[in-house]
């Protein structure tokens, strides 16, 4: 420990060659008090980046939207599924949940490619000068794209309520729906930001975090049911944890057909208790190896 002329103590440091104490990283202290603080700290900076960058969102909304209407029009009468068969009404019933758990997964492009540019950018070494909880910048961010998401999928149940879709087991139900595609969006982020850590760049980010969300929501029962597939895909797409979110926001939203009959697999058959399963044990597993590479990559 040394002192100023005022005998003020200075800690974290150590001599450099010239005499003058090296400055080292602070690291914040315990507490889940302090941790709640600095992860709505940052969730706060980038709320308020997202509003002043107003494209960002505009744009996350395009592509939903057109998926809505694409399906809708498109595939729409031309899929067969279970208890609706070839009615382009019914179709549109099925198809919403897998859109709405498209929308919030794609999500983690978005989650990977913002991490990835602040630590392109040398943000995330500014964080780490500050005495702030190690976990706070990765949850404060996966929190704001949280928030985004909640946004994207208010328009997007506007616009599908507008070609016809509706739920029908009633508002808490439904809310209930929502809230498990919050928190499978919410789970995503955090591969989103694991992957945002590991690669160099932004774009690299990008193509990284959606590379392996095409075969992982296509080979799901979001677009097609599972029995319209060869056996290995369909128990791959029944034990699939975005296909549970979809189910269950099907059986909560009432958009299944008449006389439907699930897959014998566990999390068809059980699907909201699978659902939230699903999300909670890749929040603890991602989030686990998302903080401690931010600490290996940030020192």
């Amino acid at each position: 420990m040394s002192t100023h002329s005022s005998g003020s103590p200075v800690t974290g440091g150590s001599p450099a060659p010239g005499g003058r104490l090296a400055r080292t990283p602070v690291s914040g202290g315990g507490g889940l008090r302090q941790a709640v603080g600095d992860s709505l700290i940052v969730a706060r900076r980038n709320l308020i980046r997202m509003v002043r960058i107003p494209e960002v969102l505009i744009f996350g909304l395009v592509q939903p939207v057109m998926f809505v209407v694409l399906f809708s029009y498109v595939f729409g009468g031309s899929i067969s599924v279970p208890g609706f068969g070839l009615d382009a009404a019914g179709y549109r019933e099925y198809l919403m949940a897998g859109i709405f758990a498209q929308t919030v997964t794609f999500a983690t492009a978005g989650a990977g490619a913002g991490i990835a540019e602040d630590m392109h950018k040398g943000l995330i070494d500014r964080f780490r000068s500050l005495p702030m909880t190690r976990g706070a910048v990765l949850t404060g961010r996966t929190l704001a794209d949280a928030v985004q998401t909640g946004l994207t999928l208010v328009v997007l149940a506007v616009v599908a309520a507008l070609v016809g879709w509706r739920f029908h087991e009633g508002v808490p139900k439904a809310l209930l729906a929502f809230a498990l595609l919050l928190l499978l969006g919410y789970a995503f982020t955090w591969i989103g930001a694991l992957i945002g850590l590991i690669v160099r760049t932004p774009e690299a980010a990008t193509s990284g975090g959606l590379i392996w969300l095409f075969p992982l929501t296509f080979i799901s029962v979001a677009f097609v049911p599972s029995e319209n597939m060869p056996s290995f895909l369909a128990h791959i797409a029944e034990w699939n944890p975005f296909s549970a979110t979809v189910m269950a926001c099907r059986e909560l939203f009432g958009n299944l057909g008449p006389g439907y009959q699930a897959p014998g697999a566990w999390p068809m058959q059980h699907p909201v208790l699978a659902s939230a399963l699903y999300s909670v044990l890749i929040i603890a597993v991602f989030r686990t190896l998302a903080v401690r590479k931010y600490r290996s990559a940030a020192v």
